[in-house]
């Protein structure tokens, strides 16, 4: 009988042993996230504010790239010499092949990077003269994959403004042409978006992004090829809602191809 309950006291000995070893393994692999993560906080941000700026106002959305030359770190030039001025309410389609400087571009104006020669101007005054925050109040990014998450579909669109009443986020749903695809959910703008928009079509994402921007309701808006991977009557369902996106916007478009479904004012070919 002794022999009998030391081997089953043994055996249930071996149970929280692995689990102590395991919580050892786990315990060290959050050690190393967590000091990744703290890298990331405490890394100083290259792009900063100006001890002068001042908050930016409501644009009237001339956007103007002066002599612009960039390049990362040491190398080669990605952009040289750009000079280029798009008026209040045009629509731009920057075009060219991979690795021309297309997302460069347009990504100076928001100041995720800074020109290393020129400037860019919104309204005729330099965007560094501007808090980054307020900067980027007043444009509305689009890209490829729209960044979803893991809430309600009133939720996502909301966050183009979290401020916006039920009206507005329906409104802007409506104008996106999402409208027709939430309310055959069933729980119509309370249904759950997985994480990335993994529960819903790559049209369905794209329309929710343009509701979002909608409801956002900025002056400037950067499209990066909103098109790319999408069926015909996706496109077509998108084009209604671009249209009214861009309705008196001035609009910034990345494409890899000049652009026949969506009418443009001006099409800049990049060169490698």
């Amino acid at each position: 009988g002794d022999l009998l309950v030391f081997v089953s006291y043994l055996k249930s000995m071996y149970k929280p042993i692995r689990r102590l070893a395991q919580l050892s393994v786990q315990a060290s692999q959050s050690l190393a996230a967590a000091e990744r993560v703290a890298q990331i906080l405490w890394t100083e941000p290259e792009i900063r504010d100006a001890p002068d700026a001042v908050p930016a106002p409501r644009f009237r959305g001339e956007v103007e790239f002066r002599n612009v030359s960039f390049r990362y770190g040491s190398g080669p030039y990605a952009l040289e010499n750009i000079q280029l001025r798009v008026e209040p309410g045009q629509t731009v389609a920057v075009t060219g092949a991979s690795g021309a400087g297309k997302s460069t571009l347009v990504s100076l104006v928001p100041r995720l990077y800074d020109p290393t020669a020129g400037a860019v101007l919104i309204d005729g005054v330099d965007v560094r003269r501007y808090t980054l925050a307020s900067l980027r109040d007043r444009i509305t990014v689009v890209p490829q994959n729209p960044m979803l998450f893991g809430s309600t579909i009133r939720e996502n669109i909301a966050y183009g403004d979290p401020a916006a009443d039920e009206q507005a986020i329906r409104r802007a749903a409506r104008l996106a042409h999402a409208e027709e695809f939430i309310e055959r959910l069933p729980k119509g703008y309370d249904s759950p978006v997985g994480e990335r928009g993994c529960t819903l079509s790559g049209g369905q994402r794209q329309r929710l992004a343009i509701a979002r921007a909608l409801l956002r309701d900025a002056p400037i808006v950067i499209l990066d090829e909103p098109m790319t991977g999408l069926d015909r009557a996706s496109e077509d369902l998108i084009l209604k809602g671009m249209e009214n996106l861009l309705r008196r916007r001035t609009t910034l478009l990345i494409a890899h191809r000049c652009p026949s479904l969506l009418p443009v004012d001006l099409v800049v070919v990049l060169d490698s």
